[in-house]
């Protein structure tokens, strides 16, 4: 059995849920600059998240369903993730998004269990709160390795994907550490380097 983590934002999916979500508000673009802060490192990723939720506050659950299930997904996905499952690998998501989104693109992509937050709600409208499994910069670190005991799977089976800061923590875990269209902070980190719009480029490196 072998491991491989995706992240889902910008990774799986062509571009970050939470900015298209401040879309319906009129508020894309100041959410899409703090996102692109946090993604490359120069912000805390706890506090840049709960800041950019806070912003959403008084949008319409159905409203996020809508959009989260309208998402345009990275081309290859659905593809390598077959043919990596194919290979013997469990697959699974991790995002510091949310489970609108990585719940319903489970079962068109093919992963096998996804790890996310939840925006909460109140009477069908976002508060502007928000927790989960994937709230801090540690967290896909720390989860990887829960999976990793669970599964009986060693770093050298495993491989992750990511695009941003918040991914480093679990390159530290995996001999194959892919930066899919990356910022600068995590190729750093990577022993591949896939800088095309193509998910099905890492099949090449197995």
């Amino acid at each position: 059995m072998k491991l491989c983590v995706f992240d889902f934002d910008s990774t799986l999916m062509d571009g970050e849920t939470i900015d298209f979500l401040a879309r319906p508000l009129g508020l894309e673009e100041k959410v899409a600059g703090i996102t692109e802060k946090a993604m490359a490192g120069e912000l805390d990723f706890f506090e840049s998240l709960t800041t950019r939720v806070s912003l959403l506050k008084g949008l319409e659950q159905s409203k996020v369903d809508e959009i989260c299930q309208n998402l345009p997904y990275m081309p290859g996905a659905k593809e390598t993730i077959t043919a990596l499952k194919k290979l013997g690998y469990t697959v699974i998501v991790f995002s510091g998004g949310f489970r609108n989104a990585t719940s319903y693109a489970k079962d068109i992509l093919g992963y096998d269990a996804d790890f996310s937050n939840i925006l909460h709600q109140r009477e069908g409208v976002l508060t502007g709160l928000v927790g989960g499994d994937m709230m801090f910069d540690f967290s896909k670190g720390d989860m990887i390795v829960r999976i990793q005991n669970l599964l009986g799977i060693d770093r050298k089976d495993t491989m992750v994907v990511g695009d941003g800061a918040n991914d480093r923590s679990m390159f530290e875990h995996a001999d194959t550490r892919v930066a899919f269209c990356a910022k600068d902070i995590l190729k750093k980190e990577a022993n591949i380097i896939i800088d095309t719009k193509d998910l099905t480029q890492i099949l090449k490196e197995l």
